[in-house]
């Protein structure tokens, strides 16, 4: 099969990359390879005018994935209405999979029974996988109103984004009192911790707080409490631009009331279960608590993350807390921050020890104010991807081209958002595109 002609839009903006690096070939060739790799290798027009996402070497939809593969071409779909229709129909996709299961993270393309349908859960043969991750749930919000922000378009908000919505709240609200509330359970036989929930399903016990309960992470690992707070903190800012659609597109006050409610009960809970007092770094956020005492410290590469908290919306560059977080994220008290001799940052119990992510050093780049930091940041990538001009999940501190997933599309999107970055270019709408527009 040919791969798919590059559009004259997305182009322009390499040709722009190119510009602004001229003596770095190296990059150039990268920057291209990256940033094409979605369009050309992961997306599928439907009939229906949806648009299914691969992952890359994963043939099912993830509601987080998608968006992020596709985000960079926002900054093209301003000018290009071909680019906007096909993330309008991500979009679309993404909100009919949620109608379908709300609790599912991943997708098939059709209902071929593929993914993990011995999972003791109430799997359909739509469903991939139906580990139950508040991200997934966020992320085609953020991108439904980021597509309107870049464009001014707003066919995507439509019936089935209004009742993909409604299911989105019913679930939220559910699960802020998981204990006693919830219809949610997975197991998953013969397979390591990370990859099930205890309890018959139920997960680690967890006192109400007012924040909403996640099974799993954006890495697709359960949580070890469960109260997950860069992704309660992404669904704050989310159900704010959900609350703005529903104002100024849709005139929906009902559920523009419904959505403040919520987003300011979760913010309160954040406050009060997910600060704690360290006594090196002053106050900083947890990763996870499950409101019974326990607190968990850390980070994953994986978005959302505590590093990437601005990137998403939820504080400003120099929040103090913030700072605060990052100097303990981005040192060897974060036990998933790696030194080696080829690169440091953040990796995953998801993958090998000393295993980096390209995603946590493409985050780290676009949360810091810091010249020389991206500039470091951009170096170790380039020198990072094991010889094949691509980036991937994990690779080894210390010998880089020992490395996790060969096509692994969200990365490669990433480091095109961040290399964008370097350049003046993000998304219309997004903290990012503030934040340049700041400092310009």
């Amino acid at each position: 099969m040919t791969e798919p002609i590059i559009p004259q839009s997305l182009q322009t903006i390499i040709n722009h990359v190119k510009a602004t690096f001229p003596e770095d070939k190296k990059l150039q060739k990268m920057f291209e390879q990256c940033f094409v790799n979605t369009y050309q290798t992961t997306l599928k027009p439907q009939a229906d005018g949806t648009t299914f996402v691969i992952t890359g070497d994963i043939p099912a939809m993830w509601l987080r994935d998608s968006a992020a593969q596709v985000r960079p071409y926002l900054i093209a779909a301003e000018h290009d209405s071909e680019i906007a229709d096909l993330i309008e129909g991500v979009v679309r996709r993404q909100f009919q999979y949620i109608i379908h299961d709300p609790y599912a993270n991943a997708f098939n393309e059709t209902a071929n029974g593929k993914g993990h349908q011995s999972d003791v859960t109430e799997m359909t043969s739509y469903i991939w996988e139906r580990k139950y991750e508040i991200d997934s749930l966020c992320y085609p919000i953020q991108l439904s109103y980021l597509l309107w922000k870049a464009t001014g378009r707003t066919s995507q908000f439509n019936g089935t984004f209004i009742q993909g919505l409604e299911k989105i709240l019913e679930v939220w609200k559910t699960e802020q009192h998981h204990e006693t509330a919830s219809p949610y359970l997975f197991e998953r036989q013969n397979v390591r911790q990370s990859d099930t929930l205890n309890r018959g399903g139920k997960g680690s016990l967890t006192a109400p707080t007012g924040m909403t309960w996640s099974g799993f992470r954006p890495s697709d690992d359960a949580c070890l409490y469960g109260y997950l707070i860069p992704a309660n903190m992404f669904a704050v800012v989310v159900l704010q631009y959900a609350a703005e659609i529903c104002k100024d597109v849709l005139g929906n006050t009902v559920i523009q009331a419904e959505c403040e409610v919520l987003a300011a009960e979760i913010k309160s809970g954040i406050e009060k279960y997910g600060v704690l007092e360290h006594p090196i770094y002053g106050n900083m956020y947890v990763y996870e608590t499950d409101g019974r005492g326990h607190y968990n410290l850390m980070d994953d590469a994986n978005v959302p993350s505590l590093l990437s908290l601005p990137y998403l919306g939820w504080c400003s560059y120099d929040d103090v807390n913030y700072k605060n977080t990052r100097k303990f994220l981005l040192s060897r008290d974060n036990p998933y921050y790696y030194e080696g001799k080829a690169a440091r940052g953040i990796g995953s119990p998801h993958t090998p020890d000393h295993y980096i992510w390209h995603i946590a050093l493409a985050m780290q780049g676009m949360t810091t104010t810091d010249v020389e930091e991206r500039q470091w940041i951009l170096e170790v990538m380039k020198q990072t991807d094991g010889g094949t001009g691509f980036m991937h999940e994990g690779f080894h501190a210390d010998q880089p081209e020992e490395f996790t997933r060969d096509w692994f599309s969200w990365a490669n999107s990433m480091f095109s958002e961040f290399v964008l970055s370097l350049c003046g270019y993000a998304v219309k709408g997004s903290p990012l595109y503030q934040q340049l527009s700041c400092t310009k």
